[in-house]
Formats: structure tokens, sequence, C-alpha cells
């Protein structure tokens, strides 16, 4: 099967797509650009009427130099002035108008295209919001920053003034070639003539350019994807020591931008000096021919001052128009990318029909059920387990035993491949999202924290609370000592992801976060991992205050923070081991009871 290059789209940068999948994607880039367009026709309709009369009005006046020449200085000699006067005014005129319309148009396009980025910016933003945690977990963050940045800045370029000089240059050379046979039939066949090589040259062009041009969007993304991914993971790259790994590859991919662009100037360096020549030997064939014609009589002077004036014109817009291809080239992998961001669905999609779940209980349970992510591989096979609304669970297991599979299925990052699960009867693919956020909070080993004040981050699960319950939970966690010790206390800007305070105090901060928005389920994914002993314990005794008539699922290592669960189920393997109360196993002879033994011995 052939094959075009083309540029990647969601998940990866790819550029081995079939004719037939490439031609899905410029359909898909053209539903996406149609649905920008269709708020905006009016506008659009409106602004295309301004500059073709804009056109006109610069178009006509080496016809009105024409006839002021053939008839205006015939008429001065016998001292009339009207016909030179008036073509003069005429000239002016036109001059007038195309600049005035040339302006307003200049306005209102760029309005149009501010329109259309602002709608896409948007649209880009909220679907990759949307999505479902399986699409960020595949999809680099690199990526995501290009498709807003460098995809966007391409797309802008190509409204901002690529979509001007391709419409003004084709309505130029329109009129003009229609203006040369009004003036002149012959002069008007010799430019003809002249699109035969003009032809050929710029599908020459075309053809290599837009393989270059893809090749240069797929080599900028990949600096951006490397530059973001080393930026974000420079803690692991200053612990590993990779600079001199990172030197090599990012300057092996700008020696790839580099020389992507310089074959792309090599292009541009046959191709305008090849415009020049055909439009140079157009002009001198119709200066030629034509002086032949006026020397017999057959043309009139001011006529072939006139075509040859436009000779020369119609070529002026065709190097803005070959521009114009380079950014359309541009725009159109750019915007075949974005498409393809916006083409993905949630995997984990709203309920057609939402269930309210005001008030819940906290009762979890799963019905049989099956779990594999993409590759396939089966992480829970047909789990069954009943979690009472109140009860505190802890899941302790191997690495890759599914523990935090488990998690994400009763946050819904996830749905079941077969069977459900359930919060108090009601399947979660069902629940309303907004209750199922308000029911379900889950605290992971990450403890993000936003830009913004400590209690701005606090307040992240409930908006509206007020300071004294912002408090009151940081006080729960024991939190508030070191919050009152920062500089501006809960008003203290924490700077980007929370650099102003340590990992165990980030990790506290989420705490306080969590249990302000007082969820009937709460999930702790490794929450405690970042903690210091003094700390863990003080965490442990909010929690035992704080969980109580709460649903908690307890995923840890550490088994001290294990003993405060009511039940505790050992998992490998994606199947429940063991399960029962922390002390019955312990005083057993399984394999939580050789994992608390194995602890025990390394406090010693």
């Amino acid at each position: 099967m052939s094959t075009v290059t083309v540029q990647g789209v969601a998940g990866e940068e790819r550029n081995d797509f079939s004719k037939e999948e490439s031609r899905q994607i410029r359909r898909r880039s053209l539903r996406l650009l149609g649905s920008l367009m269709r708020p905006l026709r009016g506008k659009v309709m409106w602004a295309l009427a301004v500059i073709v009369i804009s056109t006109l009005a610069q178009v006509i006046g080496p016809t009105l130099i024409g006839i002021g020449v053939d008839q205006g200085i015939s008429a001065l000699t016998s001292q009339n002035w009207w016909p030179i006067a008036l073509t003069g005014a005429a000239y002016l005129m036109t001059g007038i108008v195309g600049a005035l319309t040339v302006s307003w148009y200049t306005v209102q396009s760029a309005r149009i295209s501010q329109a259309i980025l602002l709608d896409l910016r948007k649209r880009v933003f909220l679907h990759t919001q949307r999505l479902s945690l399986e699409f960020h977990e595949s999809y680099t963050s690199g990526r995501i920053i290009s498709r807003q940045t460098s995809d966007l800045d391409s797309i802008r370029e190509l409204l901002d003034s690529g979509i001007n000089q391709l419409v003004q240059g084709v309505l130029y050379s329109g009129f003009i070639a229609v203006f040369m046979f009004i003036n002149d039939w012959v002069s008007g066949l010799i430019l003809f003539c002249s699109l035969v090589p003009l032809y050929f040259l710029t599908r020459w062009f075309q053809k290599r350019s837009q393989v270059l041009f893809r090749h240069s969007r797929v080599a900028s993304a990949k600096l951006i994807v490397h530059f973001v991914e080393t930026m974000t993971g420079i803690r692991a790259v200053k612990a590993f020591r990779k600079e001199k790994r990172n030197e090599k590859e990012f300057g092996d991919l700008v020696e790839d931008y580099r020389d992507v662009n310089a074959k792309t100037i090599q292009l541009f360096g046959i191709f305008d000096p090849g415009l020049v020549m055909i439009g140079n030997i157009t002009v001198a064939v119709v200066l030629l021919v034509g002086g032949f014609r006026v020397a017999s009589g057959a043309l009139p002077i001011g006529v072939l001052l006139a075509v040859l004036l436009y000779t020369r014109r119609f070529f002026d817009p065709m190097e803005e128009m070959a521009m114009f291809y380079n950014s359309y080239q541009s725009a159109a992998a750019a915007l075949e990318k974005i498409s393809g961001v916006l083409e993905e669905e949630p995997s984990v999609p709203d309920p057609v029909r939402p269930v309210d779940l005001w008030q819940a209980k906290g009762h979890v349970n799963f019905d049989d059920v099956t779990f594999a992510y993409k590759s396939d591989r089966v992480i829970l096979p047909e789990f069954t387990l009943d979690v009472p609304a109140g009860q505190t669970i802890a899941l302790v297991g191997s690495t890759g035993a599914g523990k935090s599979t488990l998690a994400k299925l009763i946050a819904r990052f996830y749905d079941p491949t077969k069977g459900s699960v359930t919060l108090d009867g009601v399947d979660l693919r069902d629940l309303h999202p907004k209750d199922l956020r308000r029911a379900i909070v889950m605290v992971t080993q990450e403890a993000y924290l936003f830009s913004g004040t400590v209690a701005d981050n606090i307040a992240l699960g409930k908006p509206d609370a007020t300071d004294d319950e912002i408090r009151a939970a940081a006080v729960a966690v024991g939190a508030d000592e070191f919050i009152q010790g920062l500089p501006d206390g809960y008003e203290t800007d924490v700077n980007k992801r929370g650099g102003r305070v340590s990992a165990g105090q980030r990790q506290l901060i989420s705490f306080a976060r969590a249990f302000l928005a007082n969820p009937a389920v709460l999930i702790l994914d490794e929450a405690t991992s970042s903690l210091d002993i003094p700390s863990e314990r003080l965490v442990q005794d909010a929690l035992l205050t704080l969980l109580k008539d709460r649903t908690a699922l307890i995923i840890a290592h550490r088994l001290s923070t294990v003993a405060i669960a009511d039940r505790v189920l050992v998992m490998e393997h994606g199947k429940v081991v063991e399960d029962g109360t922390p002390a019955d196993l312990i005083a057993g002879t399984g394999r939580f009871a050789q994992l608390h033994a194995a602890w025990r011995d390394s406090l010693v």
C-alpha cells in the first residue's frame, strides 16, 4: 500500500499513514475548520465583498492610465483639459477607495481570525480537560503543550496574514487577467501562455514543499516535547546526571530541524528566481509584440503601457502566494493534529441519563469485575468485593497486584471491562458526575498544588469554604502549625507546583483539601509515602477521627498506616488472597503476617 507523509495526531507522531487514512484526516480537519467558520459566515461574506471592491479599485488603475495617455494627451493639443483631469480624478478616487476598503478588510479579517483562534483554543483546553485519565496517561504533556502553543501559532500565522495574501493575490491576479483581455486580447493571450511554465514550476514546488513542511512540523514538535519533558523532569535529570545525554539528544533534534529548514530555503531559492524569470520573459514578449503593433498602428500606445503594467503586476502576488503555501502547509499539519485530539472520545463518558445521589452513604461493591488496560493484559480477573459503608479497608500487596487499579475504578478514572462497580447500589457509570466527585475523593502519592495561596489549594474541593472551615481542616490533619509559620500564613503563595513547601507539607495540604471536601468515600493511594515518621503519626491520629463513619480505602506499603484499618485485603495478581482484621492476619501464618514480621525486623 502506498503511503504519504503526514503529521501525527493523537498519541503518536506518525508519518506513515496510508492515502485513505490521509484523506480521512483531511476530511476531519475540514470538518473542524467548517465548524469554526460557521458562526462567522456573515462576517466572512461581507469581508469578501469588501475585498472584491478593494481589489477592483486597485486593478483598474493601469486602464485609467492607458485612457489618459491615449485620450487625455491628444485632447491637450487642442487645449481640452477635461479628459486628462477626469482620468486623474478617477485614478485618485480608485486609490482612495482601495486604501479605505483595504484598511477595513484588514481590521475585519483580524477580528475574524482572532474569533476563530479563541474558539479553537478554548475547544482544545476544554476537550483535553474532559478526556479521561487513559488519554492523559498515554499522550505526553509535551504533545498537549505543543497543540496549545506551536500548532495554534501556526494556524494564527495563516489566519493573520496567509489568508489575506491568498485572497488578495487570487483576486488581484484574476482581475488583472480580465483587464488584460479587455484592453488587448493578444497581450492577454501571451499572459495566458505564461501560465503553462508557471503551473509546472508551482506543482514542482508544491510536491517538494509539502513533504519538507510536514517534516519541519514533526521536527519542531519533537524539539518542544523534548524540551518540555526535560524541564518537567529536571529533578530526575539532575539526579541521574542526564545533562550530557540530553545535550546530545537535543543537539541531534536541533540538527534535524536545521537540515529540514535548510532544504526548505534551497527550495525557495529555486522557486523565487523561477517566478522572476517567467515574469520578466512575459513582460519582454508583451513589449516586443506590442511594440511592433504600436508601430503598425494596430495598438494605441496607452493600451501598450496599460498591458505592460498589468503584466508586471500579475506576477507580484505570486511570491506572496508561495509564502501562503508555506503557512498553509504548516497550519494544515497543525490542524490535522488538533483535529485528532478533538476527535478523541472520553473512555469514561458521562452518563446519558444520570442518576442523582445527593447523600451518599459509602457502600462500595465490585460485582464480577474484569479489567484490562489497552495492552489487553487483564489486571483484575472476575473480581468481587463488598465494602460496607463506614468501613476502612487497607490494600496490601506487591507492586502490580492491582491495588491502584482498584482505587482508579472506585474513583471512576476507568470503567470495568466487564462487570460493575456500584456506590450505594448505583452503577458508577450511571451516577451523576457531580455526585460522583462529591462522594469520592482520591489522594495520591503526588500531592499536586496549583498556583495560588495555601487556602486556595485547601479549598479546591469546596470553593465556597469559609476561612474557619479551611483552618479546621488543616488543624485536623496537623497542617495548621507549619502553615502558620509560612510568611503570610494561609495567604502564602505556594509558587509553581508547591515549590515553597516541602514534599511532606504538600501532602498534608492535600490531606486537608480532601478532608474539607467531606467525601463519603476517601481513597488514599500511597498518600503517606512523602511524610516523615512524626508527620505520619500526626496524620494517623487525625485519620482515626476523620475516617470515622466514612468509607476509606488505604493503599500503603508502610504497614504502620495499615494498623488503623478495620479490614486488610492482601492482593496478588488481581485477586484477594487474604481478608481479615489486622490483628487476625498478623496472628496467622499467611502473606500479611510475613510482611508484618519483615517490617518489624526492619525497624530494629
